[in-house]
């Protein structure tokens, strides 16, 4: 619906709003003055910090020595506990350990497995030592991790025995990789050739740690993860010391996330190659001295009974365990009271899933979050005390935002639907390698472009309603349209591909095909396995293929996927 709004400010403007008058803008949560300004820039409602300028292994493991003998992680397969001493010791001696076989400064160690403890140890150590940690999801395949560890420059890998033979073939293919760690059991291996024992190297003395190491934290990197941004194949996207130091600090306040205050135990099933789990859960909670219990992937029987088993009061999720949570039957069979509160965050989360949850457990506290790796993840939380059902909460600490209509580029009022931009300390240093797409994100004053649809209420709750980006999200993982468009053209009887994420509802989205064939005997289930044995399993084609005519297309030749999606 059209309305002209007048705004608390004396503008008026004509926009899509959301069905209401604006009134005068009021919150509980301010300190000094309104949370958004005349200009329609909205802030964090909270005052900012100081972000140190060090290592960001320095800053995580600083309060380590006055946590001593807590728990802090757990492996949930073996049962194995590991206190905060135990673990700088490990970081310490695995640092050291790399150092003596080479690492230096700047260069990249790219992990395919799945999540333990030891995967988290050796996160930390290569940062440590001034190594930049990058990983691949470990369901990739041969070539999918080809365009990783060469776009990356990645010299050392670490993986596990089960996935050995796919990771020894793709860096074989990469050209680049000079040493392999290999994780879990040794197995007596030793040392031989380029592969090296996790076991040797936790063993180390120690004495070649680089106390003294320094980093320009504002422009070295520490982590590579990789993200498809708005558009396009996945990047390498450049996270300074810096960028994932701010981040650890703009959430460490008594209103969006406070582990010091009570026994919090946090049970973490989420991938460790997603950002959310490398800085909001791994970084975060060692930081705050919590203990975390590490899962290697999801199973529902085994997820619900180490809930009950270990009494964990806090889960991070995505909305497809949320979803879980709802729905499966299983739930009902296991003592989870322990459980209050949980955060999620990825994908977008609607308030009647929350109430289905709450509803059926004890989880008490459901709040939503919003980020993206560009953003070293998160930009907006939810408060504590907030009550905003569907809502991907405020700015967090030294955080600025705003919605701006997506042909003007002009600022909007509240309840204006637009796309979100986003500033503050924690926005990535760029793009590895590639300057065109860093400067299409992120514009000549400082501010990203989310490619995310939203509007910010009065009081400055921000929520989330489409994507402007082509970006398909399954199960809170990236898929990009381009990257499956030029597999497909690889196929001889597809001569044209378009690419759009369709709504699911237990993944979110599920890519869809669009194809222009060159022969009516192909198939639609030949164009799905031509797809399946080449990818990981969320980028294949589970939302089907569809055979057209023609793509369509701009002009300039740009695929006009809104019409796809009509």
């Amino acid at each position: 619906m059209q309305h002209v709004l007048r705004s608390p400010f004396g503008r008026i403007f004509n926009k899509v709003t959301r069905g209401k008058v604006l009134s005068p803008i009021t919150s509980s949560f301010s300190t000094n003055s309104s949370v958004i300004s005349s200009d329609f820039i909205v802030r964090c409602p909270y005052d900012d910090v100081v972000i140190p300028k060090t290592r960001f292994y320095d800053h995580v493991f600083q309060n380590f020595p006055k946590y001593g003998k807590k728990i802090a992680l757990i492996d949930g397969v073996t049962g194995r506990e590991y206190s905060y001493n135990e673990v700088q010791e490990s970081v310490v001696n695995i640092a050291s350990g790399l150092v003596r076989s080479g690492m230096q400064k700047g260069d990249v160690l790219c992990l395919v497995a799945p999540n333990s403890p030891q995967v988290c140890m050796t996160y930390f150590a290569t940062v440590a030592c001034g190594g930049i940690f990058s990983s691949c999801n470990s369901s990739y395949t041969v070539d999918e991790l080809v365009y990783q560890f060469k776009n990356s420059g990645s010299k050392y890998l670490a993986t596990t025995p089960a996935l050995l033979p796919t990771v020894r073939e793709a860096a074989s293919k990469a050209g680049c990789v000079e040493k392999m760690i290999i994780l879990g059991d040794d197995g007596g291996s030793g040392e031989r050739n380029n592969m090296m024992s996790y076991h040797n190297l936790v063993k180390d003395s120690g004495s070649r740690f680089p106390d003294d190491l320094k980093v320009n934290s504002t422009e070295d990197i520490a982590i590579l993860p990789y993200s498809s941004g708005t558009t396009g194949l996945p990047k390498g996207v450049m996270l300074t010391h810096y960028n994932v130091i701010a981040n650890v600090c703009q959430v460490d306040h008594n209103k969006f996330i406070n582990f010091r205050d009570q026994n919090h135990f946090n049970i973490c099933v989420l991938p460790f190659y997603h950002i959310y789990a490398l800085i909001i859960i791994f970084a975060n909670n060692l930081y705050q001295g919590t203990t975390t219990l590490i899962l290697p992937k999801f199973e529902p029987e085994t997820f619900l009974k180490t809930i009950q088993d270990y009494r964990c009061t806090d889960a991070p999720m995505v909305p497809p365990l949320l979803i879980f949570m709802a729905q499966h039957p299983s739930v009902e069979k296991y003592d989870l009271t322990s459980l209050k509160c949980v955060m999620s965050a990825a994908a977008p989360l609607s308030a009647e899933l929350c109430a289905a949850v709450k509803s059926r457990t004890s989880i008490e506290v459901i709040r939503q979050g919003y980020g993206m790796t560009e953003l070293s993840p998160l930009s907006h939380y939810c408060p504590m005390d907030a009550d905003n059902p569907g809502s991907v909460g405020v700015p967090v600490l030294n955080t600025i935002c705003k919605v701006i209509d997506v042909e003007t580029g002009e600022p909007l009022g509240p309840n204006c639907d637009g796309e979100v931009l986003v500033k503050g300390p924690q926005i990535m240093k760029g793009y590895l390698n590639n300057t065109k797409a860093t400067a299409d994100t992120i514009n000549n004053d400082g501010w990203i472009h989310t490619g995310d649809i939203g509007y910010y209420d009065e009081n400055g709750f921000f929520y989330v309603t489409d994507r402007l980006k082509e970006l398909i999200k399954v199960k809170g993982l990236q898929v990009a349209p381009a990257e499956l468009e030029a597999l497909l053209l690889q196929h001889p009887l597809i001569s044209d591909v378009a690419v759009i994420g369709v709504e699911d509802e237990r993944s979110g989205e599920l890519p869809r095909a669009f194809v222009v064939r060159s022969s009516d005997e192909l198939s639609e289930q030949e164009v799905e396995d031509f797809v399946k044995g080449r990818v990981a399993e969320h980028k294949q084609l589970k939302g089907g293929v569809k055979f057209i005519e023609e793509i369509p297309k701009s002009a300039s030749g740009k695929i006009l996927r809104r019409l796809l999606r009509k």
